[in-house]
């Protein structure tokens, strides 16, 4: 038994400064020491859907200013570095479905950009793809028998769009300062 504790402390001491390397995602920094201001201007919209690069926009400025402590404005000419996208495509496909009614109860959002990420002064990109892809499911309210239901629908789908843009956004900085 007192073998037993002994092991137990030397192996939880052992593990504890043995530092194995992970840290939380998104609070890694490997930008260059001179970027203090991050330009992010609107995302250009490349698709049909109506204002989505207002809402991604406006959830990769306010995660920016969650998550770290750069300032960000939107005008490029007043920042170190430049964050600039373009969404390629916005798509939603059922994927789960109530077997009593037939109508879908969980959408798969996948969401495709091109990101572009430089230092203004010496043009340098610090972050770029062309594939950046967000993907993620969000449930949506089924219920039939409700006759709100077509009222509820429309009254979820900005909180739901928000939601997303939110997930896409911590995605997106992450990506961005941890440079993946």
């Amino acid at each position: 038994m007192m073998k037993r504790r002994i092991v137990s402390v030397l192996m939880a001491v052992a593990m504890c400064s043995a530092g194995c390397g992970y840290h939380v995602a998104g609070r890694s920094d490997s930008l260059p020491k001179s970027i203090h201001v991050i330009a992010v201007p609107a995302l250009e919209n490349k698709t049909t859907s109506y204002r989505i690069e207002q809402r991604l926009t406006t959830a990769t400025v306010h995660e920016f200013l969650a998550k770290t402590s750069y300032r960000v404005v939107p005008d490029p000419a007043n920042a170190d570095a430049v964050l600039r996208g373009k969404v390629l495509s916005l798509e939603a496909v059922p994927l789960l479905f109530d077997t009593a009614t037939g109508r879908a109860t969980t959408m798969l959002i996948t969401l495709k950009c091109e990101i572009t990420f430089e230092e203004r002064e010496t043009g340098k990109v610090l972050y770029h793809t062309d594939n950046f892809v967000f993907r993620n499911e969000y449930e949506i309210s089924t219920d039939v028998n409700d006759p709100n239901s077509i009222k509820n629908f429309f009254e979820e789908q900005d909180p739901a769009l928000d939601r997303m843009a939110q997930d896409f956004a911590a995605r997106l900085v992450a990506a961005v300062l941890e440079n993946y």
